[in-house]
C-alpha cells in the first residue's frame, strides 16, 4: 500500500515535470503567426499581391499551410476563402496573388491570414496560429475621379467572362449598355451595381464599347478589348535547299493583335535544344536558321507563340539529310532531235555533289502525259526519249529530290520540244458525188483532212490523178493547195480511176483510189423512209452483189444549207447496218442517206436510199388553198404539195376545217372546238397524195369559212387564216346555165351575120366600089346578058338632080322624061331642088341616076359635073312631087350655069347604088336623112334597058 502511494507520487511528479518542460518548448515556438502582411494592387490585371513572413521557425524549413480570407465592402462579407501551401524557410518572404472577379476599384477589400504547420516530420508542431488582423485594401484612383465604370480598358480572350461595376451615387437612374444593348445590374450596396458579361465574343480589333448614362445622356464609357484565342502553330517544318540554311515555316493561325497598341500580334521564338541556341523570329510564318558546319546535322526545334494572355509551343526533330528540298533543275536543253527521238539534258543546283538524286521526268502533249520516267543521277542528268510522234509539240517537265529520303520534290522545270516532220502515214479518206449531164460526168471529190497524228507535218497540197481506164494514155493531173478538202472534175462517159495523195515538206501520203464507172450517176433507186431517234439513225440494207469490198453510207449534216457538209462512212463487206449519229442532227430536219457497195476494183454502186428524221415535228405552215367549181351546193379545194426540204416530218394527211351557221356536221366529219370558242366540222384526208377536196351538201346563198392544215406523226400544223366563201343562188345558177348558152348562140349568130353582111357589103356595095370586082355583074351576065360590061362614068348622062337647101334642109326632086339626042344640052332626069329661103346660102344640087339603059347612053352623052371639094353640109327637106320637079327643072335649066353665083350652089351626083343613107325615093319622102356632105360620087354600072328601075316611069 505504501509502495503504491510512493509510486503514484513519483509518477505524478514526473508527469508534472514533463508538462512543465513541454510548456516551455511550446511557449518557445508558439509565435508562428504571419507577420508583415503587405498587399499591393494591380488594377490592369485585377490582382491582389500578398507578401508576408514567418519569424522564429524552430527548424530550417517547415511545410506550412496559410488559410486566407478575403471580404468585400465590410469584413463580415467574406467573398473568398482558400489555402496556400508552401515550404517555408527561415526569414523567407512569401508571395501569393489573388485575382478578383470584381474590379478592385469598385469597393474596398479586406484580407486576413493565419498559418498551420503541416509537416509530418514534426508532428509536435502541428498547431494553428491566430488570424492576423483585417487589412483593408483600396485600388488607387486619380484624384477628383469622375469615372463611374470599372474596369478600364480591360484585355480578355474571346469566350471569357467579365464583371463590371458602376457607382450611381452621383447619378441616380444611371443605366449601362453594351454596344447599345441595355444591361441589367445587380446591386451590391446602396450606390454600387455590378453586371457580368459571359462568353464575350470578338467584335472588332478596336474593342467592345460599354457606356452608362442617364436619360440617354452619356456619363461614362469604357472599351473592353477582346483578343482572339492564340492558336498553336500548325504544319511546323524545316527544310534546306543548299545545306547552308534551314527554312522553317508554319501556319500561325489567327492574328491576336488589337488596335490602339493594346496588344501586338503574337511573337514567335525558335529554340534548338541540341545546340541551345534561340532566335526571335521577325516574321509570323517563317524563320531562317543558319546551319553550323561543325555541329551534328540533327536538330530539335521548339517553336513558341506568345501574346499578353498566353503561350503556345510546338516541336519537331529531324536529321538534316531527311529535310532536303532541292531547287528546280536548270539548263534544260534538247539535242539530237529527229522525227521520233530526242535527248534531254539538265542540271540540279546542289551543295553536295556526292548526294544521289532521284529525278522524275514527264513528257506531255497538248492533252495527256505520254511518258513518265524516274532517273537516279549525281549532279547533271540526261535522258533519251523514243517513239515520239513526228511534227508534234511536247512539253518536258523535270523535278528532283534526295534519293535517300524523299522529303519534298523540287519545283518543276519545263521546256518545249518539237519533233521533225515525216511523210504522212495514212491514205486520205476520199469520197465523190457523180452527176451525169449531156454525155459528161461532173465529179465532185471530197476528202477528210488527215489528223495531226497521221499528217506528220503541215500538208502543203493534194495531188489528183485521173486515169481513163479505156484510154490508158489519157491522164488528168491536178494540184490542189491546202487546206482545200474537195474539188470538181469534168470527165467523159468512160471509166476513170482517180488517185489522191496528201503532201507535206517530206513527201506524199499513201495513195487513195476511187473508180468512176461509165454508169455512175445514172442509178435510179427508190427512196425508203426510216425513223431516227435522238441518238441518230439505224441504217440497214440488203447486199446486192456477192463480190464486194465494202460499203459506204453518205449523208449531209446540214441539208438545208447551200454547203450541206457531206459526210460519209466506210464499212466492211459483211456489214449490213450501222448507226449514224452526229451532234449536228436537229429535230424537224429531213436527212437523206445513200448506201453504196464497193466492188473489188473500188467502183461504188448506189444500192439503196433512206430518208428520215431524228424527231418529227408538227408542220409550221398551212397549204396555200385555191377554191374552184363554186356551185350553190359545193365547191372544190385544191392545194400544192410541200417542198420536201421544208417539211418537218412526213406528211400523213390533211385536215379540212369547215365553219358554217349550221350546227350539224356531215357524217364523214367530226365537230371540233377552236381556240376562239367557235366550232367547225373537221374532215380527215388520210391520203397525203390527195391534194383536192370536194366540199358538198352545202346550202345556196350561204356563208362558209374553211382552212386546210397538214399533220405528221408529231401533230397537226397551224390552222392558219380561215377563207370565206359564199355559195351562189340556186335559181340564178340554173338560169345562168340556160341563158348563157343562148347568149352564146345569139352571139355566134350575130358574128356570123356580121361576117356575112361584111361579105355582102364587099361584094355588093363597098365604101369605094370597084365595078371590076363586083359579083352583081356576074349574076346579071349569067341570067340576062352574057355580054354585059362595066359602065364608064364618062359615058353616062345624069338623069336626076337634087338641089338641097343648106339652111332649111329641104330637098326638091324632079323627074322627067329621058331626053332625045336633039335635047342633049338638057340633062336627062335632072331634079332641081330650088331654095325657098336660102338666107344667103348656096343650094346643093344633086344628080341622081336611078338606072341606066345601055341604049340611052352613048360614048358622048354622059359627063361628070364637077363639085367643089369643100362643100358645106346639106340638110334634105321634104321632096316635091315629080311633076313639079320636072317643071321646075325645065325652068331652071333655061338659065345658064353662069347665072348661079359661085359658092352658092353645090351639085351632088347621086347614084342609084349610092350609100343607103339616102334610101329609096319613097323613104326620102317619109324619113329625110340627117345632113350629109355634098359632092358625093358613086361609081355606076350599066344595066340593060329592060332592067331599068321603074321609078323612071313614075
Amino acid at each position: 500500500m505504501a509502495f503504491s502511494v510512493v509510486f503514484q507520487t513519483a509518477l505524478m511528479l514526473a508527469l508534472l515535470s514533463w508538462r512543465t518542460c513541454q510548456s516551455e518548448v511550446l511557449a518557445e515556438y508558439s509565435p508562428l503567426t504571419p507577420e508583415g502582411l503587405n498587399i499591393s494592387v494591380s488594377s490592369a490585371l485585377q490582382h491582389l499581391h500578398f507578401q508576408w513572413t514567418v519569424h522564429k521557425l524552430p527548424y530550417q524549413e517547415l511545410q506550412m499551410v496559410f488559410p486566407i480570407e478575403i471580404s468585400r465592402v465590410e469584413t463580415s462579407k467574406v467573398i473568398w476563402m482558400g489555402n496556400y501551401s508552401t515550404t517555408v524557410k527561415q526569414d523567407q518572404v512569401l508571395h501569393w496573388s489573388w485575382e478578383s472577379e470584381l474590379p478592385l476599384e469598385c469597393a474596398p477589400h479586406f484580407v486576413r491570414i493565419k498559418s498551420i504547420v503541416n509537416d509530418a516530420r514534426f508532428p509536435e508542431l502541428s498547431f494553428t496560429s491566430n488570424w492576423s488582423s483585417w487589412k483593408e485594401v483600396r485600388a488607387p484612383t486619380p484624384e477628383q475621379n469622375h469615372w463611374l465604370i470599372f474596369p478600364r480598358n480591360k484585355l480578355v480572350e474571346e469566350g471569357s467572362n467579365v464583371t463590371f461595376c458602376y457607382n450611381s451615387a452621383r447619378n441616380p437612374g444611371l443605366s449601362c449598355y453594351v454596344e447599345s444593348a441595355l444591361i441589367d445590374g445587380e446591386q451590391l450596396d446602396s450606390n454600387l451595381f455590378t453586371f457580368t458579361l459571359t462568353n464575350i465574343p470578338f467584335i472588332r480589333t478596336q474593342g467592345t464599347n460599354i457606356y452608362c448614362g442617364v436619360n440617354h445622356t452619356l456619363k461614362d464609357g469604357v472599351v473592353l478589348f477582346v483578343s482572339k484565342v492564340l492558336e498553336e502553330p500548325k504544319n511546323f517544318s524545316c527544310e534546306t535547299q543548299d545545306f547552308k540554311t534551314l527554312n522553317c515555316t508554319w501556319d500561325p493561325g489567327v492574328d491576336t493583335g488589337l488596335g490602339y497598341n493594346r496588344q501586338p500580334s503574337q511573337q514567335y521564338t525558335l529554340f534548338d535544344s541540341v545546340s541551345g541556341k534561340k532566335k526571335f523570329c521577325v516574321h509570323n510564318n517563317w524563320c531562317n536558321w543558319e546551319i553550323s558546319q561543325d555541329l551534328p546535322a540533327t536538330f530539335n526545334f521548339t517553336l513558341t507563340a506568345e501574346n499578353y494572355l498566353r503561350k503556345r509551343t510546338v516541336s519537331t526533330a529531324f536529321a538534316l539529310t531527311d529535310r532536303v528540298h532541292l531547287k528546280a533543275p536548270e539548263s534544260v536543253y534538247f539535242k539530237n532531235v529527229s522525227a521520233t527521238n530526242a535527248t534531254v539534258t539538265w542540271k540540279v543546283p546542289v551543295f553536295r555533289n556526292y548526294v544521289t538524286l532521284l529525278c522524275q521526268i514527264e513528257l506531255h502533249d497538248k492533252e495527256n502525259v505520254r511518258q513518265e520516267h524516274n532517273v537516279s543521277i549525281k549532279g547533271n542528268g540526261e535522258f533519251l526519249f523514243s517513239e515520239l510522234q513526228p511534227d508534234t509539240e511536247y512539253v518536258v517537265r523535270i523535278r528532283c529530290a534526295s534519293a535517300r529520303h524523299v522529303w519534298k520534290w523540287s519545283k518543276w522545270a519545263a521546256a518545249t520540244l518539237v519533233t521533225a516532220e515525216a511523210a504522212p502515214s495514212k491514205a486520205l479518206d476520199v469520197w465523190r458525188i457523180v452527176k451525169s449531164n449531156e454525155g459528161l460526168h461532173n465529179v465532185t471529190l471530197f476528202w477528210k483532212p488527215l489528223s495531226k497524228f497521221h499528217a506528220n507535218g503541215k500538208i502543203l497540197f493534194y495531188n489528183i490523178v485521173a486515169k481513163n481506164l479505156d484510154k490508158k494514155s489519157e491522164l488528168k493531173l491536178l494540184c490542189i493547195p491546202a487546206p482545200t478538202n474537195g474539188t470538181e472534175l469534168t470527165l467523159d462517159q468512160g471509166s476513170y480511176q482517180i488517185q489522191v495523195t496528201a503532201n507535206n515538206s517530206v513527201g506524199p501520203s499513201p495513195t487513195s483510189e476511187i473508180v468512176i464507172s461509165e454508169n455512175s450517176g445514172n442509178e435510179e433507186v427508190e427512196e425508203e423512209k426510216i425513223n431516227g431517234t435522238k441518238d441518230g439513225f439505224l441504217v440497214s440494207w440488203n447486199p446486192r452483189y456477192g463480190d464486194r469490198a465494202g460499203h459506204v453510207v453518205d449523208w449531209c449534216e446540214h441539208p438545208q444549207n447551200l454547203h450541206c457538209d457531206l459526210q460519209w462512212k466506210y464499212l466492211g463487206s459483211n456489214t449490213t447496218s450501222t448507226v449514224i449519229s452526229s451532234d449536228a442532227f436537229r429535230p424537224g430536219i429531213r436527212y437523206n442517206f445513200g448506201i453504196y457497195e464497193l466492188s473489188t476494183d473500188k467502183t461504188a454502186y448506189l444500192v439503196e436510199k433512206k430518208t428520215g428524221y431524228t424527231q418529227e415535228l408538227a408542220p409550221l405552215d398551212s397549204p396555200q388553198v385555191a377554191v374552184a367549181n363554186l356551185t350553190p351546193h359545193s365547191f372544190t379545194l385544191s392545194w400544192k404539195d410541200y417542198d420536201t426540204e421544208s417539211q418537218r416530218g412526213f406528211i400523213q394527211g390533211y385536215y379540212v376545217c369547215l365553219k358554217s351557221n349550221s350546227t350539224e356536221c356531215h357524217p364523214d366529219s367530226v365537230k371540233e372546238g377552236l381556240p376562239d370558242k367557235s366550232t367547225c366540222c373537221k374532215h380527215d384526208i388520210s391520203n397525203p397524195k390527195q391534194k383536192t377536196f370536194l366540199v358538198k351538201n352545202l346550202q345556196p346563198e350561204s356563208f362558209y369559212e374553211f382552212s386546210v392544215s397538214s399533220y405528221t406523226s408529231a401533230g397537226e400544223g397551224p390552222n392558219g387564216t380561215f377563207t370565206k366563201v359564199t355559195t351562189p343562188d340556186g335559181r340564178s345558177y340554173m338560169l345562168m346555165h340556160i341563158i348563157l348558152p343562148m347568149m352564146l348562140c345569139v352571139l355566134l349568130i350575130a358574128v356570123v351575120c356580121y361576117w356575112k353582111s361584111q361579105w355582102v357589103k364587099e361584094k355588093c356595095y363597098p365604101d369605094i366600089p370597084d365595078p371590076y370586082k363586083s359579083s352583081i355583074l356576074s349574076l346579071v351576065k349569067s341570067k340576062e346578058n352574057p355580054h354585059l360590061t362595066v359602065m364608064n362614068v364618062k359615058d353616062c348622062i345624069p338623069d336626076a338632080i337634087e338641089v338641097i337647101n343648106k339652111s332649111e334642109g329641104t330637098k326638091v326632086q324632079f323627074t322627067g322624061k329621058p331626053l332625045t339626042e336633039s335635047e342633049s344640052p338638057r340633062p336627062a332626069n335632072l331634079y332641081l331642088l330650088p331654095a325657098e329661103d336660102f338666107s344667103g346660102l348656096a343650094p346643093c344640087i344633086s344628080f341622081e341616076n336611078f338606072t341606066y339603059n345601055e341604049s340611052a347612053c352613048d360614048s358622048g352623052s354622059c359627063a361628070h359635073i364637077p363639085v367643089p371639094t369643100t362643100a358645106p353640109p346639106c340638110q334634105l327637106g321634104m321632096l316635091a312631087s315629080p311633076d313639079n320637079s320636072l317643071t321646075s327643072l325645065e325652068n331652071t335649066h333655061t338659065h345658064s350655069q353662069g347665072e348661079i353665083p359661085a359658092g352658092e350652089m353645090n351639085m351632088n351626083y347621086v347614084s342609084q347604088l349610092a350609100s343607103p343613107m339616102l334610101g329609096d325615093k319613097d323613104s326620102l319622102l317619109i324619113n329625110p336623112p340627117e345632113p350629109v356632105l355634098c359632092s358625093e360620087y358613086k361609081m355606076q354600072m350599066a344595066v340593060p334597058s329592060h332592067l331599068a328601075s321603074p321609078v323612071l316611069s313614075e
